[in-house]
């Protein structure tokens, strides 16, 4: 089984980007090189990574990039108090019902 990841880049126009992989480092150079990268980042770099967690599987990287693509700018910003806003959202997240 895989361990995906969430990561956050700050853009070079200074927006953010939230994205999910198995191995950051490589989906950035992706990104990067611009063949493989998101669509939005073309043409937006450099690129800084201001945040990357392993939180298990896929659908729950899903779920936590969803969430924290939900966040106001501001909180984006905040680096730290981003890890623990991304902590309390995985823990809403995985409560049980």
């Amino acid at each position: 089984m895989l361990e995906w990841s969430v990561y956050m880049l700050r853009c070079g126009d200074g927006s953010f980007y939230t994205g999910i992989a198995t191995n950051v480092s490589r989906r950035i150079g992706e990104h990067e090189q611009g063949k493989r990268g998101a669509k939005y980042l073309r043409g937006r770099g450099p690129f800084e990574l201001v945040y990357e967690r392993v939180v298990g599987d896929r659908s729950v990287a899903t779920r936590i990039e969803y969430r924290i693509k939900q966040l106001p700018k501001v909180e984006k910003a905040d680096q730290r108090r981003l890890s623990s806003r991304i902590d309390e959202l995985l823990n809403q997240l995985l409560e049980p019902i």
